[in-house]
């Protein structure tokens, strides 16, 4: 026997090599992690954010640097909640916080216009309980619970490791959320 069934235990196989971290809240996640990922992506930079709120403020100057990273050829998308729809409204009672969902997602709105380029942004209220950011191979996946803020959703940190893991899965997960959300101009 090569490896022992406590080596194999320790060692991580298959799909699990992917979880490169786990948070009991967002607000747990290194405060370097969003601008690490956001400055080294060279190709893709997803934000599935119900609001993305938070990003704006913990990453400097970031409309100019993701509209950078989008001249210079990066797929740079936004997918956002829908404002105007009866989830977001029911949402906002649920949390019943003066910075209401209808807010952060016009903040956010405001911040994209500061990019040098337009940058695409799509609206959906299918992603209310599930945040996915996509950066290059990694992703930071956020599940909503009960009546808390995002800021307090389990939150994984995946990087691609094989074809069909799970970062591949959130992946899809994004784009079929893309594919049936609302443009905006």
């Amino acid at each position: 026997m090569l490896w022992p069934e406590s080596v194999r235990r320790a060692i991580k196989l298959g799909a699990d090599r992917e979880l490169v971290g786990v948070y009991s809240r967002r607000s747990d996640l290194p405060r370097s992690l969003f601008r690490g990922l956001i400055e080294g992506a060279q190709h893709r930079l997803w934000f599935g954010g119900y609001t993305s709120y938070f990003v704006w403020l913990g990453v400097p100057h970031a409309a100019e640097t993701i509209g950078a990273k989008a001249q210079a050829g990066a797929d740079v998308r936004f997918l956002l909640g829908d404002s105007a729809s009866p989830v977001t409204t029911s949402r906002d009672q649920i949390e019943a916080t003066p910075l209401n969902l209808a807010t952060r997602i016009a903040m956010t709105q405001a911040e994209i216009a500061k990019s040098p380029v337009p940058l695409p942004v799509r609206l959906s209220d299918r992603h209310i309980a599930m945040s996915v950011w996509v950066f290059d191979n990694d992703a930071v996946v956020a599940t909503h619970i009960g009546g808390a803020l995002g800021q307090d959703s389990v939150t994984l940190h995946l990087r691609r490791r094989e074809g069909d893991g799970p970062f591949s899965r959130y992946v899809e997960h994004f784009e079929t959320l893309w594919a049936d959300a609302d443009g905006v101009t």
